[in-house]
């Protein structure tokens, strides 16, 4: 039934406790107070607010302030990656699903390199999309959704997506993708098929056509 397994990259094929985006929020909080001339408090404000409306912080710089995303990418991903470490049983999970596994992400496609060499993954793959492909028109968008799908050229309908946030989910269902929210919150709408906290667990129990017979969560 699925040929095609779709992932967020961040807080989804490692765990929150990395805390990669602590280190990600500080450095774009320098980026914005250096380049707009603001207070910390100030560019903390925006930070926030930009991803609240806006889907990342970076679609709201190139919406307000026309910031080069190239640039700004290049700055807030210049991170310490040692807090990352593989994970066996995920691999392996990985690697017996059946069909194409690609990434989906809204950081661009060097960082997701990067994530990937550091949690043991960089082999597990088929292709790697990140903002860049969609234009740097961030999820939720539909707009985000649809480039990747038309580059990619999956069918929805046969598709799966895995998820931390469960907004960005709602425009997979919508198009007719099987959702996955990972995470320890309940599932709110839906739009979310499936919820687990367990990722490596879940991906070992699916079969060529498991997942629909599945029941609503793994923890």
């Amino acid at each position: 039934m699925f040929d095609t397994w779709v992932f967020d990259l961040d807080n989804t094929l490692y765990p929150p406790e990395a805390r990669l985006f602590d280190q990600i929020e500080r450095r774009m909080e320098s980026f914005i107070s250096r380049r707009l001339s603001v207070s910390d408090e100030v560019a903390h404000d925006l930070r926030s607010r930009y991803w609240a409306d806006h889907g990342t912080t970076l679609a709201g710089l190139i919406a307000h302030h026309d910031v080069e995303p190239g640039e700004f990418l290049a700055d807030v991903h210049d991170i310490d990656f040692t807090g990352l470490s593989p994970h066996p049983p995920l691999a392996d999970a990985l690697d017996g699903l059946p069909g194409r596994k690609i990434i989906f992400t809204n950081g661009d496609v060097p960082y997701a390199r990067n994530v990937l060499a550091a949690i043991g993954l960089a082999e597990r793959f088929d292709a790697l999309y990140g903002i860049e492909h969609a234009r740097y028109v961030p999820k939720p968008a539909a707009e985000a959704f649809e480039a990747i799908i038309a580059l990619d050229g999956l069918a929805p309908e046969r598709a799966v997506m895995f998820e931390d946030t469960q907004r960005n989910l709602e425009v997979p269902h919508a198009l007719g993708m099987t959702t996955v929210y990972v995470g320890p919150d309940a599932a709110q709408g839906p739009h979310v098929h499936h919820t687990t906290s367990d990722l490596a667990g879940f991906l070992s129990q699916i079969g060529d056509a498991a997942l629909p017979q599945m029941g609503g969560s793994i923890r």
